[in-house]
């Protein structure tokens, strides 16, 4: 971390300002060479977190009248001597104040360096490197709240706390290994089995709510599945309240997926259209028909429409009966067009008992309020104003902890088994490791470089 890297903190176009952060070792002498305060005498104070009006020059020329916010080492954001150059909202000030900086050794910032340098210089964990991102990405106030929890420490905390158990147990491990002379009685491998138990058990209940961070973040990923002309575009458009897809009486209009937006309560819902599910024999709708399975294995909830009007002569589809047997814990039935059809009911004869159904239409409106509730019950024990705990929510960290766990898991198998010691640190060593990662204080560089590498420039 050599160079002093500069870049364009805000987005690139016309506006009110453009901040251009520079940081690293030679900051500070590229801005005194850059830059000439109104008031000199309060700069030479140098005195941290200040603001400062003057010019900035890119040799005798003057560029833009600007602010600088001065930030030393160790007191910034990257850890270094870092400095932002609030310009005029022109691109053509930011551009002249960045290729000044370059002139006078410089380098342009690659993506989420500033965030990068952040992290090594021990600002930071892993944890908290990508809540910035996602408290960036945040549809929805729940997921913001959840991405502020996390960029305040509280999940990294309670990881670090079970990384110190997984370490406690493998120093416990080692030093009996080190002293063979010392007979190990049934107490030590009690106490050894208990420590593994109550370490496993504290990361299981992180793991237990990761579930519901990735919602929280990702939004849950709802199918609307069916055969054709059961009403699943026009249930699409009836959550967005417009004409997003078309809708027709004849089968089969939908060929591909269509992907939307809403938000039931603070949850986000990624709305998937599928094509209407049947046999068929257009090669172009047999794709659209594939497409919807895949889409169905990975869903987190299915919303299986049913028309009514339709079981007065006919039953469940074979490809109905496969939802409803094969993805029964994820989907929510939806016995639709009930306006058309005064005695629904016995609709539910057809239906595994086990199957959550609503009578519903989409045309009147009719039993939106209860699938709302229904949705809210899945995600977060139907009460969205929960405040979000520090919920582990990317697939990264998620992995990481189930690892970890399992790694225990055969860590307490090899006690019970009373499988020599050295062979046991394998497994907790392969949990430490897991854990560690999580927050970065185990992690290969080329994984670092993958994370920081969805980041922003600038950032």
């Amino acid at each position: 971390m050599e160079d002093t890297i500069v870049a364009l903190a805000t987005p690139p176009g016309e506006g009110a300002i453009h901040i251009v952060r520079l940081s690293g070792k030679q900051a500070s002498k590229i801005i005194e060479s850059c830059f000439s305060p109104q008031q000199m005498e309060r700069w030479q104070d140098e005195t941290n977190f200040t603001l400062h009006l003057g010019w900035f020059y890119h040799g005798e020329k003057k560029l833009d009248q600007v602010l600088v916010a001065r930030m030393k080492a160790p007191f910034s954001f990257t850890g270094e001597d870092t400095f932002e150059v609030n310009c005029h909202g022109g691109m053509l000030s930011a551009r002249r104040i960045i290729e000044a900086c370059l002139h006078h050794g410089a380098r342009l910032a690659e993506a989420g360096e500033f965030s990068k340098r952040a992290f090594l210089n021990g600002k930071m964990d892993l944890i908290q490197a990508e809540a910035l991102v996602d408290l960036i990405t945040a549809r929805t106030e729940l997921s913001a709240d959840l991405a502020l929890l996390q960029l305040r420490g509280r999940l990294s905390s309670q990881i670090d706390d079970i990384r110190q158990d997984v370490l406690d147990i493998l120093s416990f491990i080692e030093a009996t290994i080190d002293f063979p002379e010392d007979q190990i009685d049934d107490l030590a491998l009690t106490e050894l089995a208990e420590k593994i138990i109550k370490t496993k058990e504290k990361a299981v209940e992180i793991f237990k709510g990761s579930k519901t961070g990735k919602i929280i973040r990702d939004g849950l990923s709802t199918v609307i599945a069916g055969r054709p002309n059961v009403g699943k575009s026009s249930l699409l458009n009836a959550f967005l309240n417009e004409d997003r897809a078309i809708v027709t009486d004849v089968p089969g209009t939908t060929r591909d997926e269509i992907h939307e937006y809403i938000k039931v309560g603070e949850v986000l819902l990624h709305l998937i259209d599928t094509a209407g599910i049947r046999e068929s024999e257009d090669p172009v709708e047999m794709i659209g028909i594939e497409r919807t399975w895949k889409a169905l294995n990975m869903a987190d909830v299915i919303l299986l429409l049913l028309d009514v009007s339709e079981y007065n002569s006919h039953c469940l589809t074979k490809e109905e009966q496969i939802i409803l047997e094969e993805y029964a814990e994820k989907t929510i039935v939806l016995i639709n067009k009930v306006d058309m059809v005064p005695d629904y009911e016995f609709v539910d004869s057809f239906l595994p008992l086990k199957v959550f159904a609503i009578p519903f239409s989409v045309k009147k409106h009719f039993g939106f309020g209860d699938l709302e509730k229904e949705i809210l019950h899945r995600v977060y024990e139907g009460d969205s104003s929960i405040s979000p705990e520090p919920f582990l929510s990317n697939i990264r960290q998620i992995q990481a902890l189930e690892n970890s766990i399992h790694s225990l898991e055969k860590a307490l198998e090899a006690v019970y088994a009373d499988v020599p010691f050295d062979l046991v640190s394998i497994d907790v060593r392969s949990s430490l490791e897991e854990i560690s990662s999580i927050t970065g204080h185990s992690v290969q560089e080329d994984l670092i470089n993958n994370i920081f590498t969805r980041f922003c420039i600038g950032k």
